[in-house]
């Protein structure tokens, strides 16, 4: 079996997120009672165990903002334990005067390799994160991104297509830094309009070459495994980006929400199957190694 890097991954203990505790909040990938728990690395090794992925990539999960370091010193710690992850992609505000003091508390980990802060905006207001469709051009945003690449940091970027052009601004004007598309641009559903839009953004966002996309959290608005999709969106992004800028990641646990891991594998691989070896070998592995450096 080819050997594969998941660039996102999550694990979790309960207390620490303010999502799982109280109250349902909703959140764009539907109920999520059979995940309100503890996920911890062991979990996620069994769910992972056969599938030939050899590397992990964790992407943050919102802990509490005040709790940003301890999020990165919570992996940091599971990888020294348990050799899991293998790259750590922290949180870090970039709506603040200057975001410096935060990574320069981060950079003392030595895995961390990139910040994420969800700036995806919908009309459907379940969707939502930012609080505003255009937060990902705000002045003291971009300020705060640009400063990035003294870090030698990425920017997971998350949007929807309506926001691809504003983000084309924020990728174009920070060059020196690799920007990571979550879940490949948000798909919503299958439907020719909806899927057009889509290939709109990512045309787009194509432009720049310091834009990368993963493979990631493609049952988020369908809530199923559909192999169908993942193989529409697999055709598009390779015709599109190219596969020397995608990269695999499964998003778990949240896609167990509906999906086993080795099901969810199979129709990722599946969707990969009919394109070349080197595609193949791009956004499973290569892609992965080259934005991310895991150890």
């Amino acid at each position: 079996m080819q050997k594969a890097i998941d660039s996102h991954f999550h694990i979790w203990r309960q207390k620490d997120q303010p999502w799982l505790m109280g109250p349902m909040v909703p959140r764009i990938f539907g109920p999520y009672e059979p995940i309100r728990r503890d996920y911890p690395i062991g979990e996620f090794l069994e769910d992972n165990e056969g599938s030939g992925v050899e590397k992990g990539v964790y992407v943050q999960t919102n802990w509490a903002k005040e709790d940003f370091e301890k999020e990165v010193a919570f992996l940091q710690k599971t990888a020294d334990e348990t050799g899991w992850p293998h790259a750590i992609v922290g949180y870090a505000d970039m709506t603040v005067d200057d975001v410096r003091p935060q990574i320069e508390r981060l950079m003392k980990y030595p895995l961390l390799r990139g910040v994420r802060m969800q700036l995806h905006w919908h009309e459907v207001s379940e969707y939502r994160f930012a609080p505003d469709e255009r937060q990902v051009i705000d002045a003291m945003v971009k300020k705060n991104v640009a400063r990035l690449k003294d870090y030698g940091l990425s920017f997971d970027l998350q949007l929807f297509p309506a926001q691809m052009k504003d983000g084309l601004e924020l990728v174009s004007e920070t060059p020196d830094t690799d920007f990571i598309l979550t879940h490949c641009g948000m798909l919503t559903s299958s439907e020719p309009e909806t899927v057009e839009a889509w290939k709109d953004g990512l045309r787009t966002l194509a432009k720049a070459p310091n834009l990368y996309a993963k493979l990631s959290g493609l049952g988020t608005f369908v809530h199923r495994n559909d192999p169908a999709l993942i193989a529409l969106v697999y055709d598009a992004a390779i015709e599109i980006l190219g596969s020397d800028r995608l990269m695999f990641g499964s998003n778990f646990p949240i896609e167990k929400l509906w999906a086993s891991h080795a099901g969810l594998m199979a129709a990722h691989r599946a969707a990969a199957a009919k394109h070349s070896a080197a595609d193949q070998a791009n956004i499973f592995w290569n892609t992965a190694e080259k934005v991310y450096r895991p150890a």
